[in-house]
């Protein structure tokens, strides 16, 4: 609202100065405004100019104008914020607070136990069977087929052209160089040098032996049985129990015991001294002379040739190849295709279902109650009441003096030419000039 005050100000400050100006200020009588006299002075139009009027200088008029100034002002104004303060609060605090407890528990265990039972199982079993099958084939065949192109044809023409050659010119600069000279020098050195020297030791070995013996042993001869005395027992003569063994054992309940020789390998271990031979190492410095390879420095002249450089223009046929296009015929093979249908055969694999037994072995569990004994932590809530202090913010009215920018309109009184009429004097007005 201030800033739309402020674009109106100009407009009321003009408007108070055309209402201070006088009624026929830029109005001008006489001087062609006779036929304007009786429908007033807006019935003259443009026709008399300021040249065409009578008179001098008609002196000035005092305007009052209106102008803003703008000032800068203190006001309180009134505001709201806020302040922190510190209170005393109570609060109920709750403690943990471990309790151990023993309890015991009843837990099932699966216990596991493995038995065998008899499945029957389907085996597919396959079955081939020979199948003829018709398909289509796409057999390649070619033609051949007269064909246009254009070939790029080469063809050589003898150009003469320049060009600079770097021509050398060499002379004789004697150099200084140094070379260096090898030479040999003896130096005598010692090196350790390890060797292998036998001696002959006794060493205690152990020889494994032994001997064949002949042991006997009483082994029993089996039963008779009701087919005779060779059942078991070879001969019933030799056990020693059935003395009627003619024509079978009759009321014999064995064949009694016999002794049966065995070779049998007894071990024997001995011990025996045996010379060994063992290579001791011995070391030993032994001197030796080598040769060493040194080099000493040695200034040399020779004669070098120094390459200079002069251009030279030349020039030379060269042969440069162009081309040009010449239209040829050829004879193309061109692939193309035709369906033919031929027939293969083929093996199918089908499966019979066989039924077939087999004993598989499959683990069943048994439930079985036991008990354990542990120890559970449970926590308790314990009340206590603390007291804190908390930081509370608390709103407060408080003022504030500010600065404010004021516009105001201020009256000025001005001084302005006066317009100079019809030379009546101070008439009111154009009609009051022409009628005069």
């Amino acid at each position: 609202m201030i800033y739309r005050c402020f674009f109106l100000l100009p407009a009321f400050a003009l408007l108070a100065a055309m209402t201070q100006t006088p009624v026929w200020a830029g109005h001008r009588g006489g001087c062609g405004c006779e036929n304007c006299c009786d429908g007033g002075c807006g019935d003259c139009g443009g026709e008399c100019a300021a040249g065409d009027c009578g008179g001098g200088d008609c002196g000035t008029v005092t305007k009052t104008v209106y102008e803003p100034e703008y000032t800068t002002e203190k006001r309180t104004v009134e505001r709201h914020g806020y302040k922190t303060e510190k209170q005393d609060r109570k609060v109920t605090v709750y403690k943990r607070v471990p309790i151990e407890e023993e309890k015991t528990r009843t837990y099932t265990v699966m216990v596991p136990e493995t038995k065998t039972r008899t499945v029957t199982y389907n085996v597919c079993k396959p079955v081939w069977e020979t199948k003829t099958h018709e398909y289509t084939v796409c057999v390649p065949y070619t033609e051949d087929v007269e064909q246009k192109y254009t070939v790029c044809v080469p063809y050589t023409e003898e150009v003469e052209q320049k060009y600079t050659v770097r021509v050398p010119h060499y002379e004789d600069v004697e150099q200084t160089y140094t070379v260096r000279v090898p030479y040999e020098e003896k130096v005598e050195a010692t090196r350790t040098v390890t060797k292998c020297v036998p001696e002959t030791v006794m060493k205690t070995v152990k020889v494994c032996g032994g001997h064949w013996e002949t042991q006997t042993e009483e082994v029993a001869c089996g039963d008779c049985g009701g087919d005779g005395c060779g059942n078991g027992c070879g001969n019933c003569g030799d056990c020693g129990g059935c003395d009627d063994c003619g024509g079978g054992c009759g009321d014999c309940d064995g064949c009694g015991t016999r002794t049966v020789c065995r070779r049998v390998w007894v071990p024997e271990e001995t011990t025996k001294e045996v010379e060994t031979t063992v290579y001791k190492r011995i070391t030993e410095e032994v001197p030796y002379t080598y040769t060493v390879c040194k080099y000493k420095d040695e200034e040399r002249t020779r004669t070098v040739k120094k390459c200079s450089w002069s251009d030279e223009e030349r020039s030379r046929t060269v042969k440069v190849c162009k081309t040009r296009d010449e239209e040829r015929t050829r004879t193309v093979k061109v692939c193309k295709y035709r369906n033919e249908t031929r027939s293969r055969e083929y093996q199918v694999c089908r499966y019979v279902t066989e039924q077939q037994e087999k004993e598989v072995q499959y683990t069943v569990c048994h439930p079985e109650e036991r008990s354990k004994t542990y120890t559970v932590t449970r926590f308790e809530c314990q009340p206590e009441e603390k007291t804190i202090t908390v930081n509370v913010r608390v709103p407060h009215t408080y003022t504030e003096e500010v600065e404010v920018r004021v516009c105001r309109m201020v009256a000025k009184e001005v001084e302005v030419p006066a317009c100079c009429g019809c030379n009546c004097g101070d008439c009111g007005g154009c009609g009051c000039c022409c009628g005069g």
